[in-house]
């Protein structure tokens, strides 16, 4: 390989480190059932909070309280997904790679 090629990896290898370290300290949320459950997430995918509006569920329908939670996880964790995949994959284009590797 050349050296020119070889600090042109290099450089990206740096940038692709900064990016994915920016991500992993970024805050995204999430949330479902009209916001009455809302999540957040860093994008290492650490739960950092979540919300619930306790007015709005029957204490004895759990069930109801435990799908929205899940379906504010969820969520959040598309969202980091997509952020992730629209960061990375300008590092991988071209390079017949899926984004995020």
């Amino acid at each position: 390989m050349n050296p020119g090629m070889v600090k042109k990896l290099q450089k990206m290898q740096k940038e692709m480190q900064k990016a994915q370290k920016e991500l992993e300290a970024s805050i995204f949320y999430g949330q479902a059932g009209g916001k009455t459950v809302q999540v957040e997430f860093n994008g290492a995918k650490e739960m950092q909070g979540i919300t619930i509006d306790k007015e709005a569920f029957d204490p004895e329908d759990i069930e109801m309280l435990e799908d929205t939670v899940t379906a504010a996880v969820n969520d959040c964790m598309k969202k980091i997904d997509d952020e992730t995949q629209e960061t990375m994959g300008q590092f991988t284009q071209g390079l017949g790679m899926p984004g995020g590797f």
